[in-house]
């Protein structure tokens, strides 16, 4: 997920795409509708700038990964993240290659400006920074350089270049 979902992006990028790509919860909400989900930005108004509703979007983002939900995760990227894979190749490459069902806890948190936020990630033992970006009144998860060039491969070249490096989980 910068986290690269990782979500230290192809080691990381398997910790990204087993942690940059794996999230946990611990915030509720009284709606069905998620933190960071764009349709509850145009439903109930922007997200507001701010730490808390930047680490609500993350951990959304990170509990989506982590519980499996990858298409809800791609759904919570930056627009540049998406670019750079499609939402069916994302799930392809996390199916094959993340650490599903272990959680990643946000440590810490601090704005890095009006419109980016800094996370701090932890998954077993390892802990990662990951970039918010506020973007279509919703705060983003923006994949790492690495991840973006991981992502840019295509599903069945980021599944063997993980395979390759000892990063994919099934491998």
């Amino acid at each position: 997920m910068n986290r690269s979902h990782p979500f230290r992006r192809l080691g990381a990028l398997a910790l990204v795409a087993a942690a940059a790509l794996t999230l946990a919860s611990a915030c509720t909400k009284d709606s069905d509708t998620p933190a960071g989900n764009a349709a509850a930005a145009a439903v109930a108004g922007p997200e507001p700038k701010t730490v808390d509703a930047a680490k609500a979007a993350a951990q959304t983002v990170f509990d989506r990964f982590s519980g499996g939900d990858f298409a809800g995760a791609w759904d919570m990227y930056t627009a540049a993240g998406k670019a750079a894979i499609s939402k069916d190749d994302y799930v392809k490459l996390n199916e094959a290659c993340s650490r599903k069902g272990l959680a990643i806890q946000l440590t810490s948190a601090r704005l890095d400006g009006p419109d980016r936020a800094v996370v701090i990630a932890k998954q077993l033992v390892a802990a990662q920074s990951y970039t918010m970006v506020y973007e279509s009144d919703a705060w983003k998860l923006s994949p790492a350089k690495e991840g973006l060039a991981l992502y840019r491969l295509g599903a069945a070249k980021a599944i063997a270049a993980q395979k390759k490096a000892g990063t994919c989980a099934s491998a």
